[in-house]
């Protein structure tokens, strides 16, 4: 029963990816039809029309088998080595230059749905105090009053 569950949530899946790129034919759009799939997913599932529950098991099997779509990509590119022959130190250094460029990005973007380094949150972060929340009298949040007591470690 559970192997039938993955199939037909794989094939909604499917579902989904066929209709952006008939969407993609449709509307005659630059952006390939799994990327419009993709966002029509996210939509479906922002609005809550497709409850998770309906695709988290065969999105689980499809990511945890996901390693093995590459293999072909990567023979593929052992078929053309020549192409890269004489590029070995070039090729270090754009990986290198590529995921520092992706970690700083990702960081930045982070931090900045995050909030931000200047929210509540990173300044209480600081190692040397903690902030103890008590119900008495103070700043009201949510409803409920609150005091802030800071102890230094």
């Amino acid at each position: 029963m559970k192997a039938i569950l993955i199939v037909v949530q794989i094939m909604l899946l499917y579902a989904i990816y066929l209709a952006g790129s008939y969407v993609q034919e449709w509307l005659n759009l630059p952006i390939p039809g799994s990327i419009i799939g993709l966002l029509l997913l996210f939509i479906l599932l922002l609005c809550r029309v497709i409850p998770v529950s309906w695709i988290e098991k065969g999105s689980t099997t499809i990511l945890f088998y996901l390693p093995l779509f590459f293999i072909p990509a990567t023979v593929g590119v052992m078929n053309h080595l020549d192409l890269f022959a004489g590029k070995g130190l070039l090729l270090v250094v754009v990986v290198i230059v590529s995921t520092i460029l992706t970690i700083a990005v990702a960081g930045h973007v982070s931090q900045w749905l995050a909030g931000g380094p200047g929210t509540r949150a990173a300044r209480t972060s600081d190692s040397s105090r903690s902030t103890n929340l008590t119900q008495e009298p103070g700043a009201s949040r949510n409803g409920v009053q609150y005091r802030e007591k800071e102890t230094r470690i």
